[in-house]
Formats: structure tokens, sequence, C-alpha cells
């Protein structure tokens, strides 16, 4: 692998005007074949295998010309205080208003309160429910146009007016707001790291042109491919973080064969030889668990799981090739101020030799570790453990309106029907009655709206609604409490569990949908293939590591180390968004649920995170050891090579996902402030001082593998043992003398 990976960046040194201009010919490619290409369409969220969503299938089936997933608005009409909707004046408007939302070209419905009966008891709230013909993200312009327009009549007339739903819900999410956060704070912490615009530049550049080219690749493919407009949300996260970390590895490790005394084209090929070989791994660490998202049985965040992975290996492919590349045309350009006059950095090399032994930040935090291994090791632990400890008390759910700021027009209309109508309104029930033929359809409808209707826990049912064909009723149940209540939940149970008595007393079934019936059962799905998804992606990637550290323990205690890091992190989680706590300072202004999709997001997107900085790290202390150092040399020798480079490249990630905690959005607040807790507990707690504290407690034990097992896994010579004894002896070549002067 060395030395392949070795070959690889001589030849993109010297062949260094082809790689980039093959790479701004991929890039031209791409560009112009996501301009020509159609639009993705929308799809729509599925979940097979799920109740609600052959709910809505059936639904879709039998009501022929409808959309089950058909964009809604509901608008809410509030009186003045002191009067009544249902005052001449007030009803008019009110009337109106729904007639107007009723001529859309769009719309397939818009029902009349007062004929639907869906005014409050007290006389003072109405609700209209508007039905769309088509989902959301196919509602023109002036459809949303039109829907604004009848609202503000209607306020005119003086009533408050407001409107939830799919039709007038936010369609954009995190974007360049958040990434110009998370790219400017990450430029600040390469400048600070490697005290040369250049060398901050560089890794800058080369990720947004991954990026660029991951993206183009993404818009190219997603008629063909199916792919929703969210899928590159993941990429784009993904692609920029660890393409910056990637070519970060690359550059560093050139710059530390250059103080060796290396001319610039043997340090490019050393540092893609060595450097290279790890930012392989990590990047399949990455892979392994990205496309392990396929596991859980989500569509949709299957195809964002493997758009993210294509965006990640482009990341490596461009760190490798574009990189050494661009080295070549300002070799001396990385290296600091001080250094970039001819012959300068090996003069200082072969003077004192300081290169490779002068004490850093990272020699002098390892020695601490090492004279205090076990309070290290046990204060990490019950750190991590204390911060885990609120994951007990995990409750998973779909956050909706009721988790929005109270300025959007979805927070109030929530609002004023919790208080008009109570809470459960904001999350009915959708029952799809299916007679199976039975001629008494109507009746056998009717005998299981009045035992759903007996239910403790249901607030009213409304009448049945049937298809041409007769043989399918639809209904809505309220329940009396909230859409992210226990008690809903256990309602829906409840409701399911009767479903064999009323069957075999009427010859129809039925089943439970909607938009809080399907969040509960997403919660339940995402809940039991959690557990498979750990055990398929650890796995892998204990046998990967295994491969790259010749070590059995190294790799078991990387895994655990993760599973601390990210029980920790989902702790942090439901102390700020679940149950409150400081949720102030994030402008969290409602808790509840966590998002049902988190902690997929965060063991899948955090693993191969964590493997990176392992892999970086651990491979020099590996590195170390081969070249003949004691384990606890080689602990410091690690340190001393890879800490601050860890360092920066966690600080930009941290960077990267805490820029989306600013957005409005309170699922978006939540990925990106659990990613940057994840990130910061894992690479500051686990690979800086949990895992130098394990390492020396186990000294030589670390680094033992069985021999059977030695025998069995490839050797890839990761530490590029080889290549470094073979640069010890090899006199630079004439073109390498002339490089380091360019």
């Amino acid at each position: 692998m060395a030395t392949f990976l070795y070959r690889v960046g001589r030849l993109a040194f010297r062949r260094r005007w082809y790689v980039a201009l093959v790479w701004a010919a991929v890039l031209a490619a791409v560009g112009l074949g996501a301009l020509k290409a159609p639009g993705a369409a929308d799809e729509g969220f599925s979940m097979p295998g799920i109740e609600s969503q052959k709910a809505f299938d059936l639904m879709e089936q039998r009501f022929p010309g409808t959309t089950a997933d058909g964009a809604t608005a509901r608008v809410v009409f509030v009186a003045p205080h002191g009067e009544k909707v249902t005052a001449a004046g007030n009803r008019k408007a009110v009337e109106d208003a729904v007639a107007d939302l009723a001529d859309g070209s769009q719309v397939a419905s818009a029902v009349d309160p007062f004929q639907a009966k869906t005014v409050s008891k007290d006389g003072t709230t109405a609700y209209a429910t508007v039905t769309y013909k088509v989902a959301a993200d196919d509602l023109t312009d002036a459809g949303r146009t039109q829907l604004e327009k009848a609202l503000d009549e209607a306020r005119d007339a003086g009533l408050t007016v407001d409107a939830g739903g799919t039709a007038v819900a936010d369609r954009g999410g995190a974007g360049g707001a958040a990434e110009g956060i998370g790219v400017a704070i990450a430029a600040v912490v390469l400048l600070v790291t490697f005290g040369s615009l250049a060398a901050a530049g560089l890794p800058l550049l080369t990720a947004l042109i991954g990026v660029g080219v991951s993206m183009a690749t993404i818009l190219a493919l997603a008629d063909a491919l199916g792919l929703s407009t969210t899928t590159g949300t993941l990429a784009m996260m993904l692609g920029l973080a660890v393409g910056i970390d990637y070519a970060l590895f690359i550059v560093s490790r050139y710059r530390e064969e250059r103080a060796k005394g290396r001319a610039a084209q043997e340090a490019t090929s050393l540092a893609v030889g060595t450097a290279g070989s790890a930012v392989v791994f990590a990047g399949l660490t990455v892979v392994i668990a990205l496309a392990g998202l396929s596991v859980v049985g989500i569509p949709m965040l299957t195809k964002m799981g493997l758009a993210a992975a294509g965006a990640v290996v482009v990341a490596v492919v461009i760190a490798l090739t574009l990189v050494p590349a661009l080295l070549g045309f300002w070799p001396n350009a990385v290296l600091r101020r001080k250094a970039r006059r001819s012959g300068r950095v090996e003069a200082e090399a072969k003077g004192n030799g300081l290169a490779e032994t002068k004490d850093n930040g990272g020699t002098r935090w390892a020695r601490f570790v090492l004279r205090r291994p076990l309070p290290v090791l046990l204060l990490g632990v019950v750190g991590l453990g204390a911060l885990a400890l609120p994951m007990t008390a995990l409750q998973l759910g779909m956050p909706g309106d009721e988790a929005k700021p109270t300025s959007t027009t979805e927070r109030r209309a929530y609002d004023a029907l919790a208080e008009g109508f109570g809470p459960g309104f904001n999350g009915p029930l959708t029952v799809v009655v299916d007679a199976k033929g039975d001629d008494d359809a109507k009746g056998a409808a009717s005998t299981i709206a009045r035992e759903i209707g007996a239910t403790k826990g249901v607030v009213s049912v409304s009448p049945a609604r049937f298809n041409e064909a007769g043989d399918t009723a639809v209904f809505s149940v309220v329940p009396s409490t909230a859409p992210t209540d226990e008690k809903t939940k256990d309602l829906v149970t409840t409701i399911r569990g009767e479903r064999p008595g009323v069957e075999s007393a009427t010859g129809a079934t039925f089943e439970v949908t909607g938009t809080t019936a399907l969040n509960i059962d997403i919660s339940e799905k995402v809940q039991s293939a959690l557990v498979p998804y750990l055990i398929v992606v650890v796995g892998l990637a204990i046998v990967l590591l295994m491969v790259v550290f010749r070590s059995l323990l190294v790799p078991l205690k990387a895994a655990l180390g993760f599973l601390l890091s990210v029980l920790a992190s989902l702790g942090a989680v439901v102390v700020v968004f679940q149950e409150g706590r400081g949720a102030g300072l994030l402008g969290v202004e409602t808790t509840g649920p966590i998002m049902s999709l988190m902690p997929i997001f965060l063991v899948g997107i955090v693993f191969g995170l964590a493997m990176d900085y392992e892999v970086f790290l651990v491979s020099r202390m590996r590195e170390a050891y081969v070249h003949g150092e004691s384990a606890h040399q080689a602990v410091t020798s690690g340190f001393r090579h890879s800490a601050r480079v860890v360092v920066a490249a966690a600080l930009i990630m941290i960077a990267v996902f805490a820029g989306f905690i600013g957005e409005s959005d309170s699922m978006i607040k939540m990925i990106g402030f659990g990613l940057a807790a994840a990130v910061l507990l894992d690479a500051f707690v686990v690979r800086m001082a949990i895992v130098p504290a394990v390492l020396t407690l186990l000294g030589d034990k670390a680094w033992w593998l069985p021999r059977w097992l030695d025998r069995a896994l490839p050797r890839v010579d990761v530490e590029g043992e080889a290549l470094t004894r073979a640069a010890d002896t090899r006199e630079p070549a004439p073109a390498d003398q002339e490089a380091a002067h360019v």
C-alpha cells in the first residue's frame, strides 16, 4: 500500500500539469452535466415495512387521483378579543377566505369550518383544512402566493390568521451561511496551525474542488437515480470536513519530511506514501459507516449515506493526487516564512536534528498522561459516563411545528389550535378501513369508528369518507394529547391492539396512519435497527483497524471509546433539547422528543470521523513502535508528530458542524449540536486522553496479535517502514534538487 501510494504521489508531483488539467476537466464535465440534467423528482418520504406506510399505499391505490402524501395546509382563524368567529362579519371573512383557497389550480379541496363543524366550543377559533393534489415540493410559486393572499385578506378583515402544514413549511435547509461560517473558522485554524497562507489555503482549495465535483455529480445523476433535493446535504457537510482534514494530513507530513532535509519531490512522495495510507484507511472507515446506513431500511437515508460515501471517496482521491500536484507547483509556498529561502529547511535539519526531537505541546501532554495514566483514564471514563446518563431517558420522535420559533406562522397556528381545540388536534390519526368486499362496508366502517371513538384518550372521530368503489373508508381520530406525548404513542398501540377483535366482528380490517402515527412507527423502526447497524459497522471497522495496526486490543479500544463518546453526546443532546437545560443559549424555544434519526446520524457520521482521528494518531505511534521505539516512547512520538494536526482537524470539524446551530430549524440545530459535541468529546477526551492512557497501561501488550490472526490478515505496510528505510539511504535525484528550490 505505502509503496504504491509513494509512486502515486511521485507521479502526481512530476505530472502535475496533467493531474491539474484532469481534475479541471472532471469538474467542468460534471458541472455541465449538472446544468443539463433534469431536476430531481420528489418521490416523497417512504418507509417500507411499517403500518403507516402500508396505509398510505392503500389510500393511493383505492383513492385514485389523490395523493396520500399531498401537501396540506391547516388555516386557523381566531376572532378578535371578545368576539366570536361565528359573528356575521367574521363568518363572512372566513367563508370568503375558504372560497379563495378552493380556487387554486393545485387545490384538491378546502373544507369550510362551519360545514365541517371545526369551530371551537367557545366560538373563538375555527380552522379550515386545505388539501392539495401535489406534494409540497411540487407546489408552484403561484399556488403559495394564492394561499398567502387569501390569508392576508382575512387578516385585513380583523381576524388573526395563521397556517401550518406541509404547504407552508420552509423548504430550505442548512446552506450557505452555515457552511460559510465553518469554512471561515477552518481557514483561521489552518493558518494558526501552519503559519502560512498557502499551507492554509491549499486544503481549503482542494476540499472545495472535491465538494464541487461531488455535488455536481449528485445533481447530474439525481433524476436517473431518483435522488431527492436533500440527498446532497450530508455529502456537502462531510465532503467539506474530511476534504480539509485529509489534505491537512498530507501537507503536514510533507512539511515534516522537508524539515528532515528531503527535497520537494521525495518529501511529497513520502507524505503520500505514509500519511496517504492513513488517509485511505480513514476514508474506508467513513465509507463503511455511511454505506452501513442502508441497514436501517429507509430509502432516503440509504441514498444520503451512499452519496456522502461517494463524496468521501472523492476527497480521498483528491488528497492522493491533486494535493501532491499542487505541492509540485509551489513546493516552498506551504513552508513557514523563515524556511522558504533556498536550502534553509535542509540546513536546519542537518545542523541540529531538532526536527525529530524537539518538544511541543503534544509531547508535553503525552508525558503528562504517561506519568498519570490511571487517573486520566478514570477521569475521562467517569466524565463521559456522567454525560451519557441522561441518554437513559431518551425519547425519540419527530419534532413538528411545536418546536419552531414563535415568530413562524406554523408555530402560532399550532398554539392557536391547541388552545382552541386541545393539543390532540395538532396530530390527528388517520384510520383506513378496508372492507375486503363486504357488502355492508358502511356498517363495518361505522362499527370500527364507534369502537375507536370509545377508546380512552380519543376526543372525537370524523365522519367516514368512502372511495368510489365503496370498499374503503377513511376517517380521522383526534387524540386528547399532543402528537409528541408518550400517551399518544400508547393510544396508537391500544387502537392497533383492538384490531383482531374488530376484524372478527366486522370482517373488515383497518390500519392507523397519519403524520403522528408515521413518526411513531419511524421511531420504533430506527430503534430496532440501531443495534444491527452498530454490529455491522463496528465489526467491519474493527477488522479494518486490525489490518492497519496489526493489533487486537487497539481496535477494540477504539470501538469502545467511540461508543463512550457517542453515548455522551446523545446525553448532551437530551439535556439541551429534551430537558431544556441551556436551551435558551442555543435559541431552542421548545423542548421535546429527540429526532428519530438522530442516533443513527450520530453513530454513522461520528464513527467514521472518530476512526479518522484514531488512524491518524495511532498510526504514528505504530510507526514509531515498528521502527524500534519502546511502547511508551511510541506514544510520545505519535503525539509529537500528530497531536497538533489532529487537534486542528477536530477544530475544523467542530467549526463546520457548529455552524448549523445558528439555523432557525430545530432539527438542524439538533444535528449541528450533536455532531459538534460528539467530535469535541471523541477528539479531545477519547483520542487525546483515554487512548494514550490505555496504551500506556497496556505497554507492549497493546500491539499483541495472535500468530494465527497475524498470518490470516493481509499486510499493507501503512507505517511505510520499507519506504522510510529506503528513503534514508536514497540520494536525492537531480529533479528533486531542482524542485526544492522552486
